[in-house]
């Protein structure tokens, strides 16, 4: 593994700030990589060319699979989705990298608690909800080099979030710390959170303003 990591970070235009926050949770903590961060979405995308679908809540809930045909299937990349906060650098989770894995992930195994998602979108619940929300791809894995344009833009979403281009002995387990579910998980000796993940939505929407954690989430708000 190189020294250079690209990072990508899904983009729904509608929550710029936290993208924007996400981002400066990285860049404030000192890293011995070199880290290339930018936006993921269906528009950064060229090639990017199937229909929206009503099930689909954000901007980038399936260009995540592009990232590594824009890495150009070279090295490794990060996805995450844009309302996660990082607690410390995220050095800590590039080192956890297994080259023999296709991918890497938090394994949760939890059940939403509604229905409805942020902005009233339909929460869709299938098995390995929120795998794909932290992914380390391994780019030059051989079973990546499948998740060419023609792929991306029409197998369906069940299929890439389940990950199903690939044998589960591929996908390689993250600590849950990693991608800890805000309103789901609890911390208690040998378990807190390293990157909150504010799945139901975060601090900058008005209705969960004052959710958990939003004092970390404002405090790098503040620092932008």
């Amino acid at each position: 593994m190189g020294s250079k990591i690209k990072i990508f970070i899904g983009l729904d235009i509608k929550h710029q700030i936290a993208y924007d926050v996400c981002k400066e949770s990285i860049l404030r903590f000192d890293s011995k990589y070199d880290l290339e961060i930018k936006p993921i979405n269906y528009k950064t995308v060229t090639s990017y060319s199937r229909p929206k679908n009503k099930f689909e809540s954000t901007d980038f809930s399936f260009a995540r699979f592009w990232t590594p045909f824009e890495s150009n299937f070279e090295g490794i990349s990060i996805f995450m989705d844009s309302d996660f906060l990082f607690l410390e650098s995220i050095d800590n989770l590039i080192d956890l990298y297994n080259s023999k894995k296709a991918v890497m992930c938090c394994k949760h195994n939890y059940t939403p608690k509604s229905d409805i998602k942020m902005d009233g979108k339909i929460q869709t619940v299938y098995p390995r909800k929120n795998w794909s929300s932290l992914i380390i791809f391994n780019n030059e894995h051989k079973k990546n080099k499948a998740l060419e344009p023609w792929m991306l833009n029409t197998l369906t979403g069940s299929y890439l979030h389940r990950f199903n281009w690939l044998a589960d002995r591929d996908i390689g387990s993250l600590p849950l710390e990693w991608n800890w579910l805000v309103g789901y998980y609890k911390s208690e000796p040998g378990f807190n959170p390293k990157a909150l993940h504010f799945t139901d939505g975060g601090p900058w929407l008005k209705d969960y303003k004052n959710c958990e954690y939003n004092k970390l989430w404002k405090d790098c708000y503040e620092h932008l």
